[in-house]
């Protein structure tokens, strides 16, 4: 891991690839030991989220269905303040053992504005699990139930993260250098 370039901006190494997958490997772990028998439903937000669902998807020792939400509340490095649904939740949740599938959650607007959403259907339960949660930069408290990694309020890419579209393939974390 060495210091890249994607746009105009230049990135430092954060999280190897393989502390990342020993985590998740852990996550899964402790999920399935969780959900045992009860068959729970992962909501995987994208775009973000999508290199961490799989890995986790893979990892998980129990009977599982995962299906895909669009949730955008970025452009650039920064947050817009907007939470723009682009793909809507097409299954029925009522009395399902829900989780939540984020890569990042920084001031927690995007999941604050979705949870009631979800809570109307009428789960079972709800649970988030977070590759990546900035406490600093939260504005908007809900639980968090599995965290991979907390981290300070600094821009990351790379591992399904992106600046403006690009990032998202680099199999390390990176930090914007500054």
């Amino acid at each position: 891991m060495s210091l890249i370039k994607v746009h105009d901006k230049e990135f430092v190494p954060f999280i190897a690839e393989a502390t990342i997958q020993n985590k998740i490997k852990d996550l899964a772990q402790q999920i399935s030991a969780d959900y045992k028998d009860k068959r729970p439903l992962f909501i995987a937000i994208l775009n973000g989220s999508f290199i961490f669902a799989s890995d986790l998807f893979k990892q998980l020792e129990i009977e599982a269905e995962i299906c895909f939400i669009k949730l955008a509340s970025y452009k650039g490095t920064k947050s817009t303040g907007h939470v723009v649904t682009a793909i809507g939740l097409d299954t029925d949740i009522k009395g399902r053992h829900i989780v939540i599938l984020e890569d990042i959650i920084d001031t927690g607007k995007t999941l604050h504005e979705f949870l009631p959403q979800l809570q109307n259907q009428q789960p079972a339960s709800l649970k988030i699990a977070v590759l990546l949660h900035k406490p600093e930069a939260t504005k908007f408290h809900f639980p968090i139930d599995y965290t991979c990694f907390s981290i300070p309020n600094k821009f990351v890419l790379g591992y399904g993260l992106d600046y403006d579209g690009l990032g998202r393939n680099i199999r390390e974390i990176y930090q914007l250098h500054e």
